[in-house]
């Protein structure tokens, strides 16, 4: 299908997108890759009057050791997170997942920030946020402010932000000495997940789910269980508890809830290894 009818302005520095945000409200939506956004436009899911082109606004595109914790720029594509030593040696899971995102075309287009604040239930990277317990910064006209990656998250395309606000940094904490792992379920290597999971072992451990709900998930039973001494095995069986499983085409939601507790396993497994 066609989009419907809109106005398209490019912004060069992410307080001029703010701005362009703030004059035109809730009509209004940022464009970076664009791979999230113009495929509901398409659909008329999506009908903003005015697209704000901030892919080009490189003040956000960057890696940066900032002492204990690594600060990615919102705009930083997946594939240069994937390529990026610092993160690699770092934020080992966070560099992985990068490099399974889409195909090589949404990988050299789209970025962390938009992936994240879309936040689609499927998307891979919101899992892994979540997971490491990332804080996320997003400005506005008052200023900048700070949103744990918990709280972020708020329903099915639905997230913290304001609708005069973007997503300008992620901040995920060092894990260089921790264990960790993702697995994804899906019929192809490019496709979204059916079921995902990204867990981190730092001395408290943190597991996220995929698709197991209308948004991304801290699978909250599966960390309470290991905090009280169960198995992986066993914290494990608790991965479905408390989410609300889609049932679509790909798979029912009795056949994703065993998928979890499957994949939550293997993750805890190879994290623990």
């Amino acid at each position: 299908m066609i989009p419907a009818k809109f106005d398209y302005v490019r912004a060069t520095s992410a307080d001029e997108a703010v701005s362009l945000l703030q004059e035109h409200g809730d009509e209004a939506k940022l464009l970076a890759g664009g791979h999230s956004l113009l495929p509901l436009m398409k659909l008329r899911l999506a009908t903003p009057s005015v697209l704000v082109d901030v892919g080009r606004v490189r003040e956000l595109s960057y890696v940066r050791d900032a002492g204990d914790h690594i600060a990615v720029g919102a705009l930083t594509r997946h594939r240069d997170l994937e390529i990026d030593e610092t993160l690699q040696r770092e934020v080992p899971i966070l560099s992985r997942v990068a490099g399974l995102v889409g195909d090589p075309q949404v990988r050299h287009r789209g970025t962390i920030g938009g992936s994240i604040a879309h936040g689609d239930p499927a998307s891979d990277l919101p899992g892994v946020v979540l997971a490491l317990g990332a804080t996320l910064v997003a400005r506005g006209p008052q200023g900048t402010r700070e949103i744990a990656a918990t709280e972020f998250f708020r329903g099915f395309l639905d997230t913290a932000l304001a609708p005069d606000e973007m997503l300008t940094e992620v901040r995920v904490p060092k894990v260089a000495d921790a264990g960790w792992s993702h697995q994804k379920f899906n019929r192809r290597a490019q496709d979204w997940a059916i079921v995902g999971v990204a867990a981190v072992r730092n001395g408290v451990t943190g597991v996220a789910l995929v698709n197991m709900g209308s948004m991304p998930l801290r699978a909250t039973a599966v960390e309470q269980a290991l905090r009280g001494g169960a198995s992986a095995a066993d914290a494990a069986e608790h991965a479905a508890e408390g989410t609300e499983a889609p049932a679509d085409l790909s798979a029912g939601t009795e056949y994703r809830e065993h998928l979890a507790r499957v994949l939550v396993r293997r993750a805890l497994e190879e994290a623990e290894s």
